[in-house]
């Protein structure tokens, strides 16, 4: 069993637990529940490129950045000129709450993306509720038809969707019309190891009329430069502006030197 696979099967078990508690006609009266949503997709394409993440742990990194308040790292992000941020909500894999969205929506005005293991429909209110723009799917651990039910469902909410890819196998089933942005981590789920030829590998499977984003083992200007000629507009980082004090002041160093 590899820790996706238990991560999905928790995820199962937490959201039956949370469907007990708040149901889907309370999350739809959320006062952000009707917020008009920005585009992350279009936002890759006219600025940066840059999704900076929010992740306090990670499996395969144990603790990360524990210290900082979600609201700065928000703040610093946008004023550092990223084109959106990635709000990891998993608590019990990587620190993280709807409340670090809710937080993040209220400290800025650019396109956040909920960075969830999603399973259900559920956590798609949840995110439109909690003031998300956009959703991940993660199409290691999703068939066909809930990659296309899924989006769909996003998309009546006006939710942008990037559905993220390991290998040739999930992102031929990631190829559907209601997935905005097409994501290739970087990252081997079994080895853990990270290399950005996979992004190269890759992209030549991807249609030009999806936004292409690299994601994962993106530590330095130079890997961005490498991937642009290769159609590539969004890049997914995140341990590498938090591992440091101040990850706004650092994503504004890594910008500028784009």
């Amino acid at each position: 069993m590899t820790i996706l696979d238990k991560i999905i099967a928790d995820k199962h078990k937490e959201v039956a637990l949370k469907k007990q508690l708040i149901s889907t006609r309370q999350l739809e009266q959320y006062p952000l529940f009707d917020r008009e949503t920005s585009s992350l997709a279009k936002a890759l394409q006219q600025g940066s490129g840059i999704i900076a993440e929010h992740k306090r742990r990670s499996p395969s990194k144990s603790v990360i950045n524990h210290s900082l308040s979600v609201q700065d790292v928000a703040r610093g992000y946008e004023t550092a000129g990223a084109s959106g941020m990635s709000v990891l909500t998993d608590g019990k894999y990587f620190g993280g709450s709807l409340d670090d969205l809710l937080l993040a929506r209220a400290a800025t005005h650019f396109p956040l993306l909920r960075k969830e293991f999603i399973v259900d429909e559920y956590q798609i209110l949840e995110a439109k509720a909690h003031g998300a723009d956009a959703i991940l799917l993660i199409a290691a651990s999703l068939t066909k038809e809930e990659i296309v039910s899924f989006s769909a469902f996003a998309k009546a909410l006006h939710l942008d969707v990037l559905c993220e890819s390991h290998n040739k196998e999930e992102l031929l089933k990631s190829i559907v019309p209601t997935v905005d942005m097409l994501g290739i981590n970087n990252r081997n789920l079994k080895t853990f190891e990270v290399s950005i030829q996979t992004s190269k590998d890759l992209v030549t499977f991807i249609p030009d009329d999806f936004v292409k984003v690299s994601e994962s083992g993106i530590s330095n200007v130079s890997a961005i430069k490498e991937l642009q000629p290769y159609g590539f507009e969004g890049f997914l980082i995140g341990e590498n502006f938090m591992k440091t004090d101040n990850p706004g002041e650092s994503a504004t160093t890594f910008i500028q030197q784009l």
